[in-house]
């Protein structure tokens, strides 16, 4: 007779020993990811351009040898094997990579006015960056069993007008997730997260950090009943980080409060 299989108990610290590199990770949902990755027990090597921010993440986390940090622009290979080589020394291995840097205004020109610079700029942020890093991290990911989570949008899904390069970046962060999950694996893993509304005022390093100005309508109009916050992209950032998603690849999720599901005719 098969006995029933014994009750697993859930890990407490599910990152506890793993070391996860963030891009853009000072600020917004980037630090919200990072915050997440320290409280599930976590080392965090963040990335970003705006020094400030990165050294006051390290200075407010006060999480001693677990965090690291410095400047990174992810549209440059040179800064990104900086970055890497700078996380390898300062804990020695490589767990995980969450490709979050990205410029984050979705509006651009109308697609008749959009410059071939600025769309070449949306390009090497929001899509190359992500290749780059994976690209460099992903030999020591492999000796780990690592994973990769991309943090997209739901734009890859939905538009409004004149954000053609934006959606074109996002939309391809999705197809760069599951080839890679097929190329990489079964050793890394690779998987997306589509946040939609998040507030980040409160997110933002000192000296521009605010509280955020929503309104009751702003939260009533998700089916969740609210806006979203960093710390609903991070939990599940460590969720697909951890061995408890090690049957988990290739998928998206959508993080937006049921927005995508709900029929609006106003």
């Amino acid at each position: 007779m098969t006995t029933t299989p014994a009750i697993t108990p859930f890990n407490a610290t599910p990152l506890e020993g793993r070391t996860v590199l963030v891009t853009g990770g000072a600020q917004g949902i980037g630090r919200g990811i990072a915050q997440a990755v320290l409280g599930a027990g976590g080392n965090v090597f963040i990335g970003d351009l705006d020094v400030e921010a990165g050294n006051a993440c390290i200075e407010e986390w006060n999480a001693g040898k677990r965090a690291g940090f410095t400047t990174l622009d992810v549209s440059r290979e040179t800064s990104i094997k900086r970055w890497t080589a700078a996380a390898l020394k300062h804990f020695g291995h490589i767990d995980g990579l969450v490709n979050n840097a990205g410029i984050a205004n979705p509006h651009a020109a109308p697609l008749s006015e959009l410059a071939l610079e600025d769309w070449n700029r949306y390009l090497a942020t929001n899509l190359t960056g992500p290749f780059l890093c994976s690209k460099h991290a992903l030999p020591h990911l492999r000796e780990r069993q690592g994973a990769i989570v991309n943090i997209a949008s739901t734009r890859a899904l939905q538009s409004e007008p004149d954000s053609e390069a934006y959606a074109a970046t996002k939309g391809g962060l999705l197809a760069f997730t599951h080839a890679l999950a097929i190329s990489a694996g079964p050793e890394v893993r690779s998987n997306v997260i589509l946040p939609g509304w998040i507030a980040t005022d409160a997110w933002r390093k000192p000296s521009e950090r605010s509280a955020p100005k929503l309104s009751k309508r702003d939260h009533a109009q998700h089916p969740a009943g609210r806006v979203g916050t960093p710390e609903d992209i991070g939990a599940l950032a460590v969720y697909l980080l951890s061995s408890q998603s090690s049957f988990v690849t290739g998928q998206h999720f959508v993080v937006d409060g049921g927005m995508t599901v709900k029929m609006q005719y106003e």
